[in-house]
């Protein structure tokens, strides 16, 4: 098993997802007699995981049933265990398109944290490519090494215990882009751009407070950095519901609309706005916000390395 090569089969050892539902979902990790506990039942990994294929409909000991899925940084992003605050797949889809980072490139990051960047970034650069990564805190470090490890990412990434304000990122000269997530990220940006490539690269620092920003944005223009500017992302989701509104009077045409026998039992008439004329209502779908959104979760700031 692996975050960046799928395989077909569930082996021992793998990480797994369990999935009840798309609001209820954990990892497992797969070992030879042991037993995971459900609201549906126990799930026993020796009979009912190993030799089963990823997407298995597995029924619990209590009747109910679960889902077995293969393991995604997206996946990962939504069950990790949290060490620190993480980002997720909203500002990581935009991290990885502005940095314009590919299969090959090479990427520093500080800090690990829970890793949830981390495996995203992996992913995009594999096989070819290489994430150097950077955390202050050794258990959270050593922790990660763990991680990357299990989920068969090891030969991707480096994981250095260090200040990366104070020590750099242990590397010259050689990224295409660097992802800082530090409290005080103006200290690095020296660092990292002796970490980028001689002829540019791209740099994302993410920030949860705008004075954080503007600290940073006068470092790097201080270390020479141009097009830089500064975004936020935020997501607003809909719900498709049935709506019904009244039927204004419109004297004589509304009469003739009744006039034309509208049948809405008519199968040809299903994807048509379905009429009430009785009582004066008509239905249609309608997209409504939902009253609770995600609001902010930091400021992204993005420069370039100039060439001069």
């Amino acid at each position: 098993m692996s975050f960046v090569e799928y395989g077909d089969t569930i082996k021992d050892g793998d990480t797994a997802i369990v999935f009840l539902g798309h609001e209820s979902m954990f990892p497992v990790k797969v070992q030879h007699g042991t037993v995971t506990q459900t609201k549906y039942g126990v799930i026993r990994h020796s009979t009912d995981l190993i030799g089963k294929k990823y997407g298995s409909k597995v029924t619990c000991s209590k009747g109910g049933w679960v889902f077995i899925l293969h393991p995604t940084p997206e996946l990962w992003t939504m069950n990790l265990p949290h060490r620190t605050q993480i980002l997720y797949s909203t500002d990581i889809s935009i991290i990885t398109m502005m940095l314009e980072l590919k299969p090959g490139s090479i990427v520093c990051e500080s800090g690990t944290g829970s890793g949830s960047l981390s495996h995203a970034l992996i992913r995009t650069v594999a096989p070819t490519g290489h994430l150097y990564t950077v955390e202050f805190h050794q258990q959270r470090a050593e922790k990660a090494r763990e991680e990357f490890q299990e989920h068969g990412v090891e030969h991707l990434v480096t994981v250095t215990n260090q200040d990366v304000c104070k020590n750099g990122f242990g590397v010259s000269n050689i990224a295409d882009a660097v992802f800082l997530d530090i409290p005080s990220p103006w200290e690095a940006i020296g660092h990292a751009k002796s970490a980028l490539k001689p002829e540019g690269g791209r740099i994302c620092s993410f920030s949860p407070c705008i004075e954080q920003v503007q600290r940073t944005c006068l470092a790097m223009e201080e270390f020479g950095f141009t097009e830089i500017n500064t975004l936020e992302i935020l997501l607003r989701v809909y719900n498709v519901r049935t709506i019904s509104l009244q039927i204004p009077d419109l004297g004589e045409a509304a009469e003739d609309n009744s006039s034309t026998g509208f049948d809405s039992s008519n199968p040809s008439n299903q994807g048509s706005p379905c009429t009430n004329l009785q009582q004066g209502t008509v239905q249609f779908k309608s997209g409504v916000p939902l009253r609770e959104m995600v609001g902010h979760t930091g400021y992204l700031t993005f420069a370039t390395k100039s060439l001069f």
